[in-house]
């Protein structure tokens, strides 16, 4: 028994010593061998653990942290993969954050370049409009509207007229209807009060002629006792429903029937006069906005710019 002890406490001490190299792996079998309790086998193997703990230990001191780091285990290793998923998950919230001041500033200064340079072009692109419109290039000649043409209509006498009736005298047109109730009366009597200050300012006739859109109702005789309460010199035309579409349809003339009952109705109409020259030919339009004084200085105007 003694030689026994005194054979295990030379292992023991050996497994112990930190300078020395453990045991060799048949120091078990022979303890065993020799009939050694299970006790004894025990204490070495943890003798041999502890002496392995202090040895890992003793060479981690001298490692940087990143190899010390990477030479642990188990729960070592957990602490190291949630480490870098920190950091990884810290990368992301940075470059997936909101934008920076940065950013947002060169965005702005992008787009307002780009609304300057529409602006710009914009401009640009108007300015060429006009002055594309405005130029006449050399041998270019501008042509008048066309409006007018051949017709052939009674006057308020009942005698067949032409608009070659009218040549070499200046003509002012007004296409309305004797029943019309304000607009047409109104639009006469300044067409009357603006030939007679032509003729008083100027020195200049003009022929006032007027045409009904109305040709069912319109005769000859309702022509004649209607002209004659605005006008001795208003002459009045009217014709058959061909006509005076044809006639209305040269001029651009709109009409057309509203709120009939029975034979009492009204036409809606253009309101508009046609200075025509001598020739027959389209001068100038006047709506319903001139007054007596502004139509005839208008077409004072008009007639000395083409004599």
């Amino acid at each position: 028994m003694r030689a026994r002890a005194s054979h295990l406490r030379v292992l023991l001490s050996r497994a112990l010593a930190p300078s020395r190299p453990h045991p060799p792996a048949r120091a078990l079998p022979q303890i065993t061998g020799l009939g050694g309790s299970q006790f004894g086998a025990s204490f070495l193997g943890r003798a041999r653990f502890f002496s392995a703990d202090a040895s890992t230990a003793a060479q981690g001191g001298s490692k940087p942290p990143a190899a010390a780091a990477s030479a642990t285990g188990g729960d070592g290793g957990g602490d190291g993969q949630s480490g870098k998923s920190e950091q990884a998950d810290a990368g992301k919230s940075v470059r997936g954050g909101p934008v920076s001041w940065l950013s947002f500033l060169l965005l702005l200064v992008t787009g307002g370049g780009i609304i300057v340079y529409y602006d710009k072009e914009k401009k640009r692109h108007i300015e060429e409009l006009k002055n594309r419109t405005s130029a006449v290039k050399p041998g270019q000649s501008v042509g008048t509207a066309a409006i007018g043409g051949p017709f052939k209509l009674l006057n308020h006498d009942g005698k067949p007229v032409t608009e070659k009736d009218f040549f070499g005298k200046w003509t002012l047109l007004y296409f309305g209807f004797t029943h019309c109730p304000d607009i047409c009366p109104d639009e006469l009597q300044k067409m009357a009060a603006a030939i007679d200050k032509i003729k008083e300012k100027a020195k200049l006739d003009v022929v006032p002629v007027f045409i009904t859109v109305d040709p069912e109702r319109d005769t000859v005789e309702q022509v004649r006792d209607y002209v004659k309460e605005f006008h001795p010199d208003l002459i009045g035309l009217t014709g058959t429903t061909d006509e005076i579409r044809q006639v209305a349809r040269a001029y651009r003339v709109y009409y057309m029937k509203t709120e009939e009952e029975g034979s009492d109705y009204l036409v809606d109409h253009s309101i508009v006069m046609y200075l025509m020259n001598p020739k027959m030919e389209f001068v100038k339009f006047y709506g319903k906005n001139y007054d007596t004084d502004s139509l005839a200085d208008g077409i004072i105007k008009e007639i000395k710019e083409h004599k």
